[in-house]
């Protein structure tokens, strides 16, 4: 950890760390070389040494090292050394001799010259520097955004602009996989790359948005790694700022490539660092930053002492970093280079204002440094045993006070809970006196489990920061996890970060060396599969099948993420050429991790076991230990004894990728089941601080069974019991749950190298390098990038691009993408061997379109997870093809640019020519004139003529003026008269227009009128009708009363007497009726003609009506006569003098218009003759 130089107010010029000097290449390339006698020596101290071959004797050669150091070396121990065009290449798979002594020798001249990246064929090697180089500035990002790969110099950036162009180009996930060992720059590397997807993608903010305190999302995002480090970094004996937990930070992006979130997964955080550390080692960096008091009355609200010895737990090792500043190393770097000692009070500020970046309250801060304070009063608090008895008792409470006052709790109950708890019995509760041990080891369970979870709960909150509800619609994550580790005492947090290390060096060597190959034999490529001898699996099986706890996790987890490399990079790739059909033998490369990861994980596993051993009440570290002899001693081969001498106590050891690593399992037990005192978490959960209240929240207390069965570092509601879940079994979810993610991604990596294990700058330890880069798959990947197609592209875009190189190959017309890559590539007379046409892609070996690689990293993966994927057809280059086919277009390009450069050229020397010809012409007629000029203007009769021509053009003058102002004058008259005219025949039509509208308005006064009438005419209707029914109604009645008088029988006289009587009285009162009946007809039809009448005069004014005399009443109904004739004359007097009216206005608008024409044409005259007149009087005056 570093730190950094006073900040300059210029951005350093990273130049000299990026780019080589011309000079200094034109100093490599003069060396002497000479390619049959100079080659690379083994060598004890440095690995190789140059030498010179003196003599060949059969196998033996006699190779001169120096002066008077002549050495016998057999033949097959010498390796080839490279021309000096290589020196210090930027891609050694593009080195002629590719061995280790090459490979070696390129890193080591690049690291003196201060060039500490270096590709290396699909990924891209770091060697930490332990300095600061000024090649993270704003500045070098500008050089590397949106910049090809083999445009700019190595770089992690430009594997970041890599990964995000995919991600927008292919819309699919990526990941960045940064591994390495321990010390090796992984956590450096990965806030770079973080602070670099932040620039990239942020978004324009607006005015008015800016918050003084609480910074932008990609502030925020940045601003994690102050507080993640400070409470999850520490100092160990090969890395003075080494992550004791893994984190997997996926930074979202938009649709348009913004910043849309972030969020942070974490994995086993190292509790057992909080209470105990090795010598020479810190615990986390939050324990010396709150002692420093770098913020105000910090300290003093923390009840702390100025002595970190006072505090055990966190001074059991060296509590100072000499030559290292933990404050700078939670900070961007501005490119300062010296780095002086450390800086804890200045470290503490800067974890400050990171939570009050990522929107903590001033409350929660406080609550945060007060639980981690709690967790170092902790360690104080002193009991003792009674005489003859198994009971512990206080031995002063002055510390459990302070930790009460900070948590809010009882110091009395928690002095009793901690020394005679309450445990569950049936169904009954019991108190049980604890021994000083005992009380020690609760007390130490309680204060790992109190950081553990204060940690938690820190990055729970962070996620909450950094979700901004935005649409999501990629992401790319940022693995950064703990290197793997080969401590003098290495236990269960050991194991779980070498099994880690262990996966993901399995997943890098099968994308690489499998998948590959795999691909090769698809696309129908002759290839002859190699065994890189990478696999892993052997040992993560051993761990996970049938294993100090803490480094087995670590190496466990780097063994799962090497195997993850492998994979990818050796067995997809061969895969695929499969997938192809190119003829490919498949190469073994020898990486393959699974033994090791089976060994660890698979059933009856060292986790396994260790699961089974901690579900048994009576288990012990021994019979832990018998159980594991018995499963894998002389069974496995990544399994065995340790070596003497064994000064650790090792009690087993396991063969990882990266070494043989001892293990010693005292208390893995414990460790795995991780128990609380129930009834202290109880007392937590009912505390007056709010968080200590919350991160206790979900754990079941005292109600959740026995004292054994606390997940102190997780927690969760469920009963201890049933849902009882260990470390190891935690563990194991979260680590296959990062593989299936990564799996789904589009994978870069970056491998770390460590230069030495003096933490020196400028020094180099070449077997401990060379040891890394046969570890951890760096030569292989360069083996099959050289051996391999690892360029191809897809035929539709290779015939987009190449057809340039031969066009008169392509006949005319629709000709299919793959005829067209095989036909140019016959055109321009490439080996058959350097390309290969595929069934379903297309390849190249060169490392200059190695981005093609990447992106069908995700599809291999669906293959092998048996996923149906269409694949697009493609062409297979090997290395340097690719590389060639651009150089070839660039010329073709180059030549086709110069013709029409030359032919613009010629149209503008001809464009000039014409003009110049014309310009002669001119100069002819002007100095023609100017000639003639010249001899008349001395001649006495050419002055004369120059002085009397003016005076006769007067007379004319003066005749001409008097003409035009005659003519003026009859326009003005004219326009008068017209004038008048026209006023009026404009109020001819005012008045028209009145009548008009008067007639108009009396119209529609006569419709309202006729509509009454209408109405009134059709209820008189309706009743006419109603008593026209009523009448025939009753003659109806009287003809049936008479039919039957008829046709009756003759009656009695005295009966026909009275019938006829009744009869004579029927007829009277008849008669009567209907009398007035005919009289209310006649009166209705009477009204009715009325109605009809003035109907008819309003539709005759409507001239709607074209028969006015008919009626609408039957012809027999009467009705009072109208003046129909006087009607209609009116009505034709109105439409003609209405017509006249309008053929008097029409010719009135003619006339003014025609007017209006003469007036326009007569000021136009008159315009001119004003002008005439000026230059009249103009030429008078001169």
């Amino acid at each position: 950890m570093p730190k950094k130089q006073e900040e300059h107010s210029d951005d350093p010029d990273p130049t000299e760390f990026l780019f080589i000097s011309l000079e200094q290449k034109r100093k490599d390339q003069s060396k002497p070389y000479d390619g049959k006698k100079m080659t690379w020596v083994p060598d004890d101290k440095e690995c190789f040494i140059p030498g010179n071959i003196k003599e060949t004797k059969g196998d033996v050669c006699i190779v001169e090292c120096g002066k008077g150091d002549d050495r016998t070396v057999k033949k097959d121990l010498l390796q080839q050394v490279n021309p000096p065009k290589y020196e210090k290449c930027e891609d050694m798979s593009n080195l002629t001799y590719l061995n280790e002594a090459s490979v070696l020798y390129n890193l080591k001249e690049r690291y003196f010259a201060k060039l500490i990246y270096t590709y290396s064929g699909l990924f891209c090697v770091a060697i930490n520097p332990y300095k600061r180089y000024p090649i993270y500035t704003a500045r070098v990002v500008n050089i590397y955004k949106g910049k090809r790969r083999t445009e700019v110099p190595p770089h992690l950036f430009a594997i970041c602009d890599g990964a995000y162009t995919d991600m927008l180009t292919n819309r699919e996930n990526q990941s960045m996989l940064i591994t390495g060992e321990s010390g090796a720059g992984k956590t450096e590397n990965t806030k770079k790359v973080i602070a670099y997807f932040a620039v990239v993608g942020a978004a324009t903010k607006k005015e008015g948005e800016k918050d003084p305190k609480k910074g932008t999302l990609e502030d925020q995002i940045v601003q994690t790694n102050p507080v993640l480090e400070a409470f999850g970094n520490a100092k160990t004996v090969r890395n003075d700022n080494s992550s004791r937990f893994g984190k997997f930070i996926r930074i979202h992006f938009g649709p348009m490539g913004k910043l849309a979130g972030a969020d942070i997964e974490t994995y086993l955080l190292e509790k057992a660092r909080v209470i105990s550390q090795q010598t020479l080692e810190r615990s986390y960096h939050i324990f010396y930053q709150l002692m420093s008091n770098g913020v105000d009355k910090i300290k003093e609200m923390m009840l702390l002492s100025n002595d970190i010895h006072d505090y055990h737990f966190v001074s059991q090792g060296k509590t100072e970093i000499a030559g290292v500043d933990d404050a700078e190393e939670m900070r961007l770097t501005d490119g300062k280079t010296e780095i002086p000692g450390v800086d804890d009070h200045e470290e503490f500020k800067v974890t400050d204002n990171a939570f009050d970046v990522l929107g903590f309250s001033e409350e929660e801060k406080h609550n945060v440094y007060k639980i981690t304070a709690s967790v170092m009063h902790f360690g104080e608090l002193k009991f003792k045993q009674r005489p003859r008895e198994e009971q512990a008792e206080p031995d002063g409470t002055e510390e459990g006070e302070r930790v009460a006052h900070l948590l809010g709790l009882n110091a009395a109950d928690l002095y009793k809970n901690l020394a005679k708890p309450r445990i569950k019995v049936g169904t009954e509760f019991v108190t049980q006196g604890r021994s000083k041990d005992q009380v020690s080891y609760s007390m130490g369970a309680l204060g790992k489990a109190m950081f553990d979870r204060l940690f938690k709960w820190m990055v729970k909150k962070i996620n909450e920061t950094l979700d901004t509800q935005q649409k999501r619609q990629h992401f790319i994550g940022v693995l950064d996890i703990a290197g793997f580790e080969i401590f003098d005492y290495n236990s269960f947090e050991q194991l779980c970060i070498n099994f880690t290390n262990e996966k993901l060096q399995q997943f890098f060597n099968h994308h690489m060396f499998v998948l590959e190959q795999e691909e090769y034999k698809r696309e129908g490529i002759d290839w002859e599969w190699v065994d890189f001898g990478l696999d892993l699996q052997a040992c993560i099986d051993l761990i996970e099948k049938y294993n100090g706890f803490e480094q087995l996790c670590i190496n466990f987890t780097n063994e799962k993420l090497q195997q993850f490399f492998n994979h990818h990079m050796f067995v997809l790739e061969q895969e695929e050429y499969k997938r192809e059909g190119i003829d490919w033998e498949f190469i073994d490369f020898g990486m393959d991790l699974q033994a090791c990861i089976e060994l660890i994980e698979k059933p009856m596993g060292i986790l396994s076991i260790l699961e089974e051993e901690s579900m048994f009440p009576k288990a012990t570290d021994k019979t832990f230990e018998e159980k594991l002899n018995t499963n894998h001693l002389g069974k496995s081969n990544n399994f065995e004894k340790p070596k003497p001498p064994n000064k650790s106590g090792a009690h087993f050891a396991l063969k990882h990728y990266a070494g043989t690593v001892p293990y010693n399992i005292t208390s893995w037990l414990e460790k795995n089941k991780d128990p609380l005192n129930d009834c202290v978490v109880d007392q937590f959960k009912h505390g007056s601080n709010n968080l200590i209240v919350e991160i206790f929240a979900d754990h079941p207390g005292l109600g959740g069974g026995d004292d054994g069965g606390g997940k102190g570092g997780k927690g969760g509601g469920r009963k201890k019991g049933s849902g009882f879940q260990t470390v190891s079994g935690l563990y194991r979810e979260q680590l296959n749950k990062l593989m299936t993610t990564l799996k789904s991604t589009h994978p870069h990596f970056i491998r770390c190298i460590i230069p030495n294990e003096k933490k020196q700058s400028g020094v180099i330890d070449s077997h401990l390098v060379l040891h890394q880069l046969t570890c951890n798959g760096v030569l292989e990947g360069i083996r099959i990038c050289r051996k391999g197609f690892p360029n191809r592209m897809v035929y539709p875009d290779f015939k987009q691009r190449y057809t340039i190189l031969a066009p008169t190959a392509i006949p005319k017309g629709f000709v299919d993408a793959k005829q067209v890559a095989g036909k140019v590539c016959e055109a321009i007379q490439l080996d058959p061997n350097e390309y290969k046409l595929g069934h379903t892609k297309a390849r190249s070996h060169s490392t200059y379109a190695t981005n093609c690689i990447f992106r069908k990293r995700l599809m291999r993966c669906m293959y092998h997870s048996k996923i149906n994927v269409s694949f697009k057809q493609q062409i297979f280059f090997r290395a340097g093809v690719l590389g060639r086919l651009e150089e070839l277009r660039d010329e073709r390009l180059g030549k086709i640019i110069t013709w029409m450069q030359a032919w613009v050229r010629w149209w503008f020397v001809k464009k000039n020519f014409k003009k110049l010809q014309e310009q002669r012409i001119a100069l002819l007629v002007i100095q023609r004139n100017l000639r003639k000029f010249l001899l008349l203007r001395n001649w006495l009769w050419w002055k004369l003529y120059a002085k009397v021509k003016p005076m006769l053009s007067m007379a004319r003058v003066e005749d001409e003026m008097k003409a035009l102002e005659e003519k003026l004058k009859k326009a003005t008259e004219e326009l008068e008269k017209e004038s008048k005219t026209r006023k009026d025949l404009e109020t001819t039509n005012v008045k028209l227009l009145q009548e008009k509208n008067d007639l108009f308005l009396q119209l529609e006064a006569e419709r309202s009128g006729a509509g009454d009438i209408e109405e009134r005419l059709q209820k008189a209707i309706v009743q006419k009708q109603d008593l026209e029914s009523q009448l025939h109604k009753s003659v109806a009645e009287d003809e049936s009363t008479e039919s039957k008088e008829c046709t009756a029988p003759a009656a009695a006289d005295e009966s026909a007497g009275d019938k006829n009587v009744e009869s004579l009285d029927a007829e009277s009162k008849l008669e009567p009726s209907v009398s007035e009946d005919t009289d209310t007809g006649k009166a209705v039809e009477s009204e009715a003609a009325e109605l009809t009448a003035t109907v008819d005069l309003g539709e005759s004014k409507e001239k709607t009506v074209e028969n006015v005399d008919e009626s609408p009443i039957n012809a027999n109904e009467s009705h009072p006569s109208i003046d129909i004739e006087q009607l209609r004359t009116y009505r034709n007097t109105y439409e003609t003098l209405i017509q006249e009216l309008q053929d008097r206005l029409s010719h009135e608008e003619d006339a003014h218009a025609s007017l209006m024409q003469g007036k326009r044409k007569l000021e136009g005259d008159l315009s001119s003759l004003k002008k005439d007149i000026e230059d009249l009087e103009l030429n008078l005056q001169k």
